[in-house]
């Protein structure tokens, strides 16, 4: 940092020394040399501009007014013809003024605006007469405007790009917020229901029925051990995160069940009282990773739901692998809908928003003939299922 400093002032102070010799050692030279090299000069003041703009200003108003009152002329060359072309030494000042209202709070930005036009008028209207004062005057307040204007518009478009940053940062912080309640939701649900159905079962029986008993308790257990590890897992997952672990260890840590385990899952909630039958139809292959997570947690939310609402002892679950969709469907006999089943929760809005980001449809309500149906249709990529000749 103190290096990068040092280069800064080093190039101020060089453009100062270039404007010295310009002036002090081509006196003779023509204003129009004088202003055209004063107008390159400032490039030396471009790390002085980056870090300090005011003092940079200045500076180039220094150098400039130094051009235009030093000694100008030659010998057959007037001095207020030499002034035209020296003039041309202030849009030095008019690019850094550029680059102040483009960076610089609204303060400083007025006060550097008002002293730049200040010097500048002030020192055209000592230094040119007649016709050339107005001529001159008319031409530094069109350069000093259109460098504002610049330094405004590039203003904008910098804020507009960091409004557009923020909105996306807080587009991915939302959108991630809710991806980990789905999880969570869809996790734990399905666990806590079988566990409250098995403790409800356990409490009655075990007087009469100690066989019955355990095995209501060893459910509980297992189901518990396979949700807090689930748990485990994501939170493990997250803290990687954090800690900027690479793509391929967030995957290895986080809980992606599939259809695969969809008859562990129909064990699961057998255990809890409601026979789960599953029907595969179509050709069965794997489907993109999003998707297969999503199915299996459509039909995880459906069945959470039978088991705490439907009052029945059985339900159907079908998936069928189409060409260019992945249905799944999971319809049951039981109450249909009830208030807390359709107005409660958030396990069927989780549903809904999963459909939603794979670009999927969804359809859940009760049947005519009694019960409820949950049915989503998940649209596959075009490369699933083709296969690859061999070469």
């Amino acid at each position: 940092m103190t290096k990068t400093r040092a280069v800064a002032w080093a190039g101020g102070a060089s453009y100062l020394l270039v404007l010295g010799l310009l002036v002090g050692a081509a006196p003779r030279a023509s204003g129009t040399i004088h202003g055209v090299g004063a107008l390159l000069a400032v490039s030396l003041l471009a790390g002085v501009v980056r870090r300090t703009p005011l003092p940079a200003l200045v500076m180039a108003l220094l150098g400039s007014t130094a051009v235009v009152v030093g000694p100008a002329g030659s010998a057959h060359e007037s001095r207020a013809a030499s002034h035209q072309g020296q003039f041309l030494s202030f849009l030095a000042a008019d690019l850094v003024l550029g680059f102040i209202v483009a960076t610089c709070a609204r303060r400083p930005t007025t006060v550097a605006v008002a002293v730049s036009l200040t010097v500048q008028l002030l020192v055209i209207g000592g230094c040119a007469h007649g016709n050339a004062l107005a001529a001159n005057g008319l031409i530094a307040l069109l350069a000093l405007a259109a460098s504002c204007m610049v330094g405004l518009l590039s203003r904008e478009r910098r804020e507009h790009a960091a409004a557009l940053r923020a909105q996306e940062v807080a587009e991915a912080v939302t959108a991630e917020r809710l991806r980990i309640a789905r999880e969570l939701h869809d996790m734990v649900a399905h666990s806590i229901g079988i566990i409250a159905i098995q403790a409800g079962v356990g409490s009655r029986v075990i007087q009469t029925q100690p066989a019955e008993a355990r095995e209501a308790l060893r459910s509980i257990e297992a189901t518990s051990r396979e949700a807090l590890s689930g748990l485990r897992r994501t939170l493990v997952s997250l803290r990687q995160a954090d800690r900027g672990a690479t793509a391929s260890e967030q995957s290895r840590l986080v809980p992606t069940p599939g259809l695969a385990e969809i008859e562990r899952l129909a064990a699961a909630t057998a255990g809890a009282g409601v026979r789960v039958d599953v029907c595969r139809t179509g050709e069965q292959r794997p489907v993109p990773a999003d998707i297969d997570l999503s199915a299996y947690r459509i039909v995880q939310e459906a069945l959470t739901n039978v088991v705490r609402h439907a009052g029945t002892g059985r339900c159907r679950v079908a998936i069928d692998y189409g060409d260019e969709e992945l249905s799944v469907e999971v319809v049951d006999n039981g109450r249909g809908a009830t208030e807390d089943r359709s107005t409660h929760g958030f396990g069927l809005i989780g549903v809904r928003e999963r459909v939603g980001l794979l670009g999927g449809r969804l359809s859940a309500g009760p049947r005519p003939e009694g019960g409820f149906r949950v049915a989503a249709r998940l649209p596959l990529p075009a490369s699933v299922g083709v296969p690859v000749e061999a070469r």
